[in-house]
Formats: structure tokens, C-alpha cells, sequence
């Protein structure tokens, strides 16, 4: 008789599951952080994106906030709203929508800064400068990697 070996613990090997659990787990600290400024991290990124590389197509800041165009057109929604972005009709192109991070932008990222310096600082203290330093390297090497969902078979 042959003895079949356990099944392996799928949830604690799953490359997907550690990573969303830790995102989740770090989102929600820097978002109790960034509270005082009225943004979450998401937002906080997206505005500090534009302030810090310009005005980007929504195609363009969908690719360097890693998400598809729904996704960042719905994260906008509040932030055009809110008056902290602005979205505009591309110059060249009528399809394309430009987004700019507008003055009560600036200062809602300005207002935001000293909460991310706390949670940069705390996670650091926390996870070690060397590991801290590592995951982001890691991280943006997981980003690079061609995992486009596509058949391979």
C-alpha cells in the first residue's frame, strides 16, 4: 500500500495570498497614518505620481500605479471630485484624458507628508532598514516580472 503524502497548505504557499496579505496589512497602517490628511495611501501615491512627475495620460499613471484603466479611473473619481486632480481632454488626442494634480492637491499631499514620513520611519524601525530596502528592490523586480496571464501551455 502506498502512502500518499499530505496535501500541501495551499493558503501558506501561495505567492498571491502572502503578498495581498501583506499589502492589506501595510495599506492600513500607512491609511491610519495619512488619517489627519483626509487621503488614503492609494490616493496619496496617485497625487504624489503627478506631483512629482507631471501631468500623465490616465493609460500612463494606470502603468506606473501597476493598475488597469478602470481601476485608476475609479480611484480618481474622488480625487477629481475633491478638486485635488484635474482631467482634461488630451492636447493631441481628444481620446486622451491628462491628469494633473491641481493646487489643493499639492496641499493635501503637503498636509499628508509629515503622516507617510511617520509610517516610513515606523515601518523601517519595525522591519529593519536592510530588510526595508530589500523588499522594495524585491518588489519592483516582482512588478518587472512577465506575468501577463497569458496561456503558456
Amino acid at each position: 500500500m502506498k502512502v500518499s503524502s499530505p496535501e500541501p497548505d495551499i493558503p501558506g504557499l501561495c505567492n498571491c495570498t502572502k503578498l495581498r496579505r501583506a499589502a492589506r496589512h501595510v495599506s492600513r497602517f500607512y491609511d491610519v497614518q495619512l488619517a489627519a490628511s483626509g487621503l488614503r495611501v492609494t490616493q496619496y501615491a496617485i497625487l504624489g505620481l503627478l506631483k512629482h512627475r507631471g501631468p500623465k495620460s490616465m493609460l500612463e499613471l494606470a502603468a506606473l500605479m501597476t493598475m488597469d484603466r478602470a481601476t485608476i479611473g475609479h480611484n480618481l473619481r474622488p480625487l477629481e471630485r475633491d478638486g485635488l486632480v484635474k482631467i482634461e481632454v488630451g492636447p493631441n488626442d481628444r481620446r486622451v484624458r491628462m491628469v494633473s494634480v491641481t493646487q489643493a492637491g499639492l496641499e493635501r499631499v503637503a498636509l499628508g507628508r509629515p503622516g507617510w514620513d511617520r509610517a516610513q520611519a515606523e515601518f523601517e524601525a519595525e522591519f529593519g532598514a536592510h530588510n526595508t530596502t530589500a523588499m522594495r528592490e524585491m518588489m519592483d523586480r516582482v512588478v518587472a516580472c512577465d506575468l501577463d496571464g497569458a496561456d503558456r501551455s
